[in-house]
């Protein structure tokens, strides 16, 4: 039987992925840390891979579309 990613899955409460609300969750930690200034995106990827297996792409993909307005367009 065939198992199903639910990572690429849009939650029905704002139409965020798993993935793209770790994202979130890790820059709004390190803001936090940095008191606000802007993470490098290296930085946040260090912090992304402790909890998701994501390459940097995928990041970058994830961010442009959370800065367009438009998560979980499908890929």
């Amino acid at each position: 039987m065939k198992s199903f990613n639910f990572d690429n899955l849009p939650d029905v409460r704002d139409g965020l992925t798993r993935k793209e609300r770790i994202v979130l969750y890790c820059l709004y930690k390190a803001q936090k840390e940095l008191n606000g200034r802007n993470v490098p995106t290296v930085m946040l990827y260090g912090r992304v891979v402790e909890y998701l297996d994501i390459t940097e792409q995928e990041l970058q993909t994830i961010l442009q579309r959370l800065i367009s307005g438009n998560p979980a367009s499908d890929d």
